[in-house]
């Protein structure tokens, strides 16, 4: 494993990021970079009151697709259908209401459903992006390894030869190999094993990134279960490695629930998931090293 040539940290879209690339990024492929990162947000955050997501949340209706919008809700598709519904691109109303709001207020206002006939209520077909009715798009499941893909992408073509992206846990690997501990979703000192990737991604998702009180000691956080507003008991933490982020992401996001592994498979990806419990599960031909067994 050779070591970058150059690395490069930054903030944006609410999380930390680290580029390591074969040669220096200078100051225009950096604003490259970072245009790309802002294009995307002001397309699909919900947490800013100038993107198109908040546009359709507030009247509904038609706009030009987003280039990323085919790819994703496709997926979404099919990460719905794998959970039973568990996971929906219109669960962000319900998010909202359990205190994950754009104001990052934390205040519980109680447990909603997202609208379970979302298909019936987005298009994305033509060139069209259509929202019947004013409810809020959340690709939170899948949106950032999409977004790692097309930064390492485009890094690739700017400074050729081996990168890693790195944006809160969302890693593209291209050209090299890295190996990446597991943090124990209760113990950020520890890791529960390590997965060496190399020309892949790998994702991570737990219940402890962003978790907060709700009402009646309700203990709540960013996993919700479309189908009840829910947040997931039973599981703590996932990984899932496949040949994209995006693919990962999704993978991460769907093993939280039943169909889950079903849907890894479909996809050719790898998976490590730990229950709340402690226990821990993994996909058969996983190259990942756990320190905690079964």
């Amino acid at each position: 494993m050779n070591p970058p040539a150059a690395s490069w940290r930054f903030d944006a879209i609410g999380t930390r990021w680290q580029i390591d690339s074969a040669a220096v990024l200078d100051d225009t492929a950096r604003a490259r970079i970072g245009a790309l990162i802002d294009g995307f947000d002001r397309e699909w955050s919900r947490f800013r009151p100038d993107s198109l997501v908040s546009a359709l949340a507030a009247r509904g209706g038609e706009v030009p697709a987003p280039v990323d919008a085919t790819p994703m809700l496709d997926l979404y598709v099919d990460m719905s259908d794998a959970t039973s519904g568990a996971v929906n691109p219109l669960v962000g109303d319900a998010l909202a209401r359990r205190g994950y709001d754009a104001e990052y207020s934390l205040v519980d206002r109680g447990a909603a459903p997202a609208p379970a006939a979302w298909r019936e209520l987005a298009a994305w077909r033509g060139g069209i992006l259509r929202v019947a009715g004013a409810v809020t798009l959340d690709v939170g499941a899948l949106g950032k390894g999409r977004l790692v893909d097309r930064v390492a992408a485009l890094v690739r073509s700017l400074v050729p030869g081996a990168v890693t992206v790195d944006a809160g846990g969302d890693i593209a690997v291209r050209g090299r190999t890295e190996r990446v501990a597991l943090e124990h979703p209760y113990d950020p000192t520890r890791a529960v094993g390590v997965w060496e990737i190399a020309d892949a991604a790998l994702c991570a998702s737990a219940v402890n990134r962003r978790a907060w009180p709700g009402r009646d000691g309700e203990g709540l956080h960013h996993v919700l279960d479309a189908r009840t507003g829910r947040p997931v008991q039973t599981v703590a933490a996932t990984w899932a490695s496949a040949l994209d982020a995006m693919t990962a992401d999704a993978v991460a996001t769907a093993l939280f629930f039943d169909g889950g592994p079903a849907f890894a498979a479909r996809h050719g990806a790898d998976w490590v998931r730990m229950a709340t419990d402690g226990s821990i599960e993994w996909s058969p031909d996983c190259s990942a090293t756990l320190f905690i067994r079964r």
